[in-house]
């Protein structure tokens, strides 16, 4: 159903699809014209109305002028994960207008910039077509070229803001805050959202049948990025050391911690700055050089992605056999080879787990959002001192680079960081020998010492076969001594690993295993089928390797869905390696094309599967 010219009455189809706070608003522009700072800002006003919201940004990889699309989820009820369906489409990108009408489902609305002339084919009648000249308006209002392309994205933030019934007053503190020092910016941008808000009060019945209404659900909630709060959580853990080489998803993570650094890492009398960032010539330097850094003492991480590992793999297992502690992490992208940088999986879950050649298994944690990128971050460079050796945390680009609504990061200045077995000076002074490689406790871990504290503490690192005392070596039995000892030191990791978040309904016998930015599409997917009359259990892996209530939840249910996201199944290959889990008893939900997965993807695969076993 049209409405270019008048004003529209919505279809029938559009009247029963009438709902407050709970629908998508999708935005399709073109990369390089703005469009990010007003998607923000109708993000950020939905927000400060109490509504909960979260932001997918879905880009390409390539250079300015191609499409780009940005999608709203606003959930009355907290769901986070993609709904599966768009609501209201914005389209800004008449390249894409054929793609973006389709897109939208029964009873929605398209929203596009009715300055040219639309093809007559383009009009669905379950669909309700609102036309605005954004930039036509914009034309006549701003003189510089420049500004016209920007501010027609922000005068669709006005129309939504009428259409959709936004506080206005919400959108102008925003402007204020965001150009708090340039006053003529916030009146540019309030003269654009004018613009919107006024045409479509005029030309048409406002609000939708989709409609907002201010909520109180967003108190003690931020919304950030999960690329971001990794930054602050290796702030906040200490790291001082961070090298890397650029690649999309994680540049923006260290991005993230040089802002921090400078604001807090520099000495406020002196000036100097008490950290260290290089940008090295590839990924493997980069690993090189935070293996060099804590081997010295320094907490040093490396942000990568998927390629990333794979060139620093020689240097993890070196890390490993020599056991320096050291972070990586790993903000997952689509593979293989170079893939496709801009979209999401969760691709390199074994690749991680035994990175480098030979016998090599590592500490991995699995952030599900990022509050928790924050939180395991920190638990990192615990872990990685406490024992020695790298660790790993898996986040991806929809975590790493999309806007998530989460509870307040929680900063306690009384934290200490977890050292683990470092030798002081008195204790190296009183020690007739050292044996860097010796397990002293039973715990397989070692008693290291840091470089030029006391010579008694002074050793060779070598990747080369070494025996407990840390000399060189080719006697097999001195060689698999310290690899037993490293593999029971894995071991007692796995008791001391963050917790599988477990979840129960009454007499369940089928569970859910997932991962990750997993987790919103599973919680919203056994809602959904409980409504069917599907009850399930749910485990959520945070750490590998897995602990005792894996095996447990595992070994508690006939049946259990693994849903990930990648082809081949890595997590569900993993459990059957690692656990007495059984082939017939996991069975895979796999999710790969690169977008993140929504509530709809499970329940179909899953429904399905419970259909057919209850009719067979």
């Amino acid at each position: 159903m049209t409405s270019d010219n008048g004003m529209p009455a919505p279809s029938d189809a559009a009247a029963a699809a009438s709902r407050v706070n709970d629908f998508v608003i999708k935005i399709a522009n073109v990369n390089g014209t703005g469009s990010a700072s007003a998607n923000g800002l109708l993000m950020k006003s939905l927000f400060r109305m109490g509504i909960p919201v979260t932001g997918k940004n879905f880009f390409p990889s390539n250079i300015q002028g191609l499409p780009t699309w940005y999608e709203i989820r606003v959930s009355r009820d907290g769901y986070r994960c993609r709904s599966g369906q768009v609501d209201i489409m914005v389209a800004m990108n008449n390249e894409t207008y054929a793609d973006d009408l389709a897109e939208v489902a029964p009873g929605g609305f398209f929203l596009y910039d009715a300055t040219w002339p639309r093809d007559s084919q383009l009009s669905r009648k379950d669909v309700t077509i609102i036309g605005i000249p954004l930039a036509g308006m914009c034309n006549e209002h701003f003189d510089q070229a420049r500004s016209r392309i920007l501010m027609k994205n922000v005068a669709y933030v006005g129309a939504l803001a009428a259409l959709l019934d936004i506080d206005m007053a919400i959108i102008r503190q925003l402007l204020n805050e965001t150009f708090a020092s340039k006053a003529h910016l916030v009146d540019a941008n309030q003269a654009a959202i004018d613009l919107g808000f006024q045409y479509a009060q005029e030309h048409f019945s406002c609000p939708l049948p989709l409609r907002l209404e201010a909520m109180d659900k967003t108190a003690g909630h931020i919304m950030i990025d999960g690329n971001t709060a990794a930054a602050m959580g290796c702030l906040y853990a200490g790291a001082t050391v961070g090298a890397w080489y650029p690649i999309t998803p994680s540049t923006s993570l260290m991005d993230a911690f040089k802002s921090l650094c400078e604001r807090y890492r520099v000495d406020p009398d002196s000036g100097e700055r008490r950290f260290c960032i290089v940008q090295a010539e590839d990924e493997l330097a980069a690993v090189g050089m935070v293996v060099g850094a804590a081997w010295a003492g320094a907490r040093a991480f490396t942000p990568t992605s998927g390629p990333g590992i794979s060139l620093m793999s020689e240097f993890i297992g070196f890390a490993y056999y020599t056991e320096v502690p050291i972070v990586l992490v790993d903000v997952q992208r689509v593979g293989p080879s170079t893939g496709m940088p801009t979209r999401t999986q969760q691709c390199d879950i074994l690749s991680c787990a035994f990175a480098s050649h030979g016998d090599t298994r590592h500490i991995l944690l699995f952030p599900a959002d990022p509050h928790e990128c924050f939180e395991l971050a920190v638990a990192a460079f615990d872990l990685a001192e406490r024992f020695q050796t790298p660790v790993m945390m898996l986040t991806d680009l929809d975590i790493g680079m999309n806007d998530w609504m989460v509870p307040e990061l929680t900063w306690d200045d009384s934290y200490l960081p977890d050292r683990g077995k470092v030798l002081t000076a008195e204790e190296l002074a009183e020690m007739p020998d050292f044996h860097r490689y010796a397990d002293v406790d039973g715990d397989g871990v070692p008693w290291r010492s840091l470089p030029g504290v006391h010579p008694n503490g002074a050793y060779f690192l070598r990747g080369s076969g070494h025996t407990e005392r840390g000399t060189y070596t080719e006697n097999s039995e001195e060689y698999q001594r310290v690899l037993d000892r490293l593999e029971r030191k894995f071991e007692t990791a796995r008791h001391a690993l963050p917790a599988p978040v477990v979840e129960t309904s009454a007499d369940a016998q089928v569970g859910i295993i997932s991962i990750g930015s997993c987790d919103g599409a599973v919680r919203e997917a056994r809602d959904l089928l409980a409504g069917r009359g599907y009850a399930l259990n749910y485990l959520r892996v945070k750490a590998f390797p897995f602990s005792d209530e894996v095996e447990a939840f595992i070994a508690g249910h006939r049946r259990i869905f693994v849903v990930e996201q990648n082809r081949d199944g890595q997590l569900r290959r993993l459990l059957l390696m690692e656990t007495q889990a059984t082939r017939q008893q996991l069975n895979s939900i796999r999710h790969y094309n690169g977008m993140p997965i929504s509530a709809r993807d499970i329940v179909e695969d899953i429904g399905r599967a419970l259909s057919q076993e209850a009719a067979a």
